[in-house]
């Protein structure tokens, strides 16, 4: 039995929370709701692309949108704008409320830190700060931030977040270990993203949603998610143009946004392929739809060695959907499919592994299948939403 501090608030910060109807990563979300769950107060700030602040209830959670426009095609110099905007508001917000037990500050971007000290220093609100990338390491290797100056301004950030901050959260073993050579002393958490166990299911193929993406009797490989530099899924093209000129009865569906989006349906457009379906940015109910009809999920990013450290929400629900997983890196993630039998890696400089590996699938249905089964296993037993609430939740306890 869990037990709170009498009469907790616990405000969360985050930029980019989503909820299950608007689509997107949805952790901010489940993290709200295990908190709700368990009989704790919890308000959630956020930004909102229209006019006027807004405070709505969102199954008990009390959500602050504060008008901030965000999209995940903007520059460097527009997102750079956005977050600073973030930090302002979100401390005004928060001035304006009372009660406030704890900050459960939620980056990227790692600006969000800035608003939490603030609430420490000034309204003496302790935060706990979650990594879930790490910053600035990420955008610097991805050679978005190239300027020195800015570099070193916003390692010292991050090392006075962390310093300023009562724990973190690190979304994965590699982010832990990252910020444990950063500081001492710190008490850090793991907390990976959730596999919802009770939302999503390993079920047969739905015919009429087979109909409905006009994917009937084809081996689906899905992607679902962001579009942006990051993900490298112009490998995705390639591996959906590697299948096409081997025959195979391979579909490709591309579900999501981001800066990358156009380019990628002009490159597909260019090869004249007819074996991938791009379907945009989709609601969760949708998402639901796609995995149904998925045969193997592909988590996909550039070969940049600071993106195998990530918790990426696309591989949590394929293993709820019970999916084979696809991976094009290595890290954590490479190690636990392959493990666990229930993935593989392909070499992210040669589509035809691709067509190579996904060969033994596609003859050896059982193979398939048992891949399946082990992937549904693996988020039962070790990312279970029910599980990992519980594990935040506690971070709140007396």
């Amino acid at each position: 039995m869990i037990r709170f501090l009498c009469a907790m608030k616990v405000m969360i910060l985050h930029q980019h929370f989503k909820t299950p109807a608007t689509g997107g990563a949805i952790r901010s979300y489940y993290l709200a709701k295990a908190l709700v769950n368990r009989g704790v107060k919890a308000v959630v700030v956020t930004s909102s692309n229209e006019k006027k602040y807004t405070v709505a209830d969102v199954e008990g959670i009390e959500v602050h949108y504060l008008p901030i426009a965000y999209d995940n095609s903007f520059g460097f110099f527009h997102r750079g704008k956005s977050f600073a905007r973030f930090v302002l508001k979100s401390i005004s917000a928060a001035k304006a409320m009372d009660g406030v037990s704890v900050c459960y500050a939620i980056s990227t971007p790692l600006t969000t830190g800035l608003a939490a000290i603030y609430l420490k220093q000034r309204l003496r609100i302790p935060f706990i700060f979650e990594v879930g990338d790490l910053w600035p390491d990420a955008p610097i290797q991805l050679g978005v931030i190239k300027n020195y100056l800015l570099q070193k301004s916003l390692y010292a950030l991050e090392k006075k977040i962390y310093h300023e901050a009562k724990s973190i959260v690190a979304l994965s073993e590699p982010i832990k270990k990252s910020i444990e050579g950063k500081i001492n002393g710190k008490q850090i958490s793991v907390i990976p993203n959730f596999s919802d166990c009770d939302f999503y299911e390993k079920e047969n193929k739905n015919p009429a949603l087979q109909q409905k993406f006009s994917v009937g009797g084809k081996f689906i490989v899905s992607y679902i998610g962001a579009t942006g530099m990051a993900n490298g899924l112009d490998y995705f093209i390639e591996c959906a143009n590697a299948s096409r000129k081997a025959n195979l009865p391979v579909h490709f569906i591309l579900a999501g946004d981001g800066a990358t989006l156009g380019l990628l349906k002009s490159a597909a457009e260019k090869l004249k392929l007819t074996n991938i379906t791009f379907t945009g940015l989709v609601d969760r109910n949708t998402v639901k739809e796609i995995m149904n009809i998925t045969d193997a999920a592909f988590v996909c990013y550039k070969n940049i060695p600071i993106l195998e450290t990530g918790s990426p929400n696309k591989y949590f629900d394929a293993l709820a959907s019970g999916k084979l997983v696809i991976t094009n890196f290595g890290g954590w993630i490479k190690d636990e499919i392959e493990t666990n039998q229930c993935g593989f890696f392909v070499n992210p400089k040669q589509p035809q592994d691709f067509v190579n590996k996904i060969s033994v699938y596609l003859a050896d249905k059982e193979k398939l299948d048992q891949a399946r089964q082990n992937a549904r296993l693996l988020a039962e037993q070790k990312y279970h939403r029910e599980k990992l609430g519980n594990q935040f939740a506690a971070l709140f306890t007396a």
